[in-house]
């Protein structure tokens, strides 16, 4: 393989994982999952939460993939790039955003302000239902997710059949 057949293959790779992040935390982990993830919208204290499970399972398939592709090489790469999409969302969701393993910068503005605000207003939202901004990279303007939270709010937004006791999502949200 050509080294720009390789490197094609690895950004395409953590594009890829990008839309697989955003539709796994939007539908498994805020859906059937939630029992996993639960841990990481709580405090807890410690290292380790039971969301961390998810990390441990999603790094079986890269590790097939590097074995896998010993004998067939872009298999070898797409690995490759699972990994860095993985390296990146440590650093970005885990140090960045929560100050996991002492990490303590905190953004003022540009790219990374932006994903911060982002997930503070993904975490804005008790409980699994009404979040936004789902992906881990990509993150829409907080003004748009401002105003996507407080849409998710409103009674009219309910789901048909919703029942009068059902409960919407509170909001710790500044404006």
């Amino acid at each position: 393989m050509a080294w720009f057949e390789k490197l094609a293959i690895v950004v395409f790779m953590v594009l890829f994982m990008e839309c697989f992040a955003w539709a796994a935390h939007r539908y498994v982990m805020h859906g059937w999952g939630w029992g996993w993830h639960k841990s990481h919208h709580e405090d807890h204290d410690g290292w380790f939460e039971k969301n961390d499970l998810y990390a441990i399972v999603f790094a079986i398939v890269p590790i097939v993939l590097f074995v896998v592709g010993l004998r067939w090489e872009p298999l070898w790469w797409a690995a490759l790039g699972i990994t860095v999409y993985g390296g990146i969302y440590a650093f970005v969701h885990d140090m960045l955003v929560h100050q996991r393993g002492g990490f303590r910068w905190v953004p003022k503005q540009g790219y990374f302000k932006r994903l911060l605000q982002a997930h503070r207003l993904h975490h804005a939202v008790e409980g699994k239902d009404g979040t936004v901004s789902h992906g881990f990279l990509f993150a829409r303007k907080p003004a748009v997710l401002k105003a996507q939270l407080r849409a998710n709010v409103q009674p009219a937004r309910r789901p048909v059949g919703a029942e009068k006791t059902h409960t919407m999502p509170t909001l710790a949200v500044k404006k």
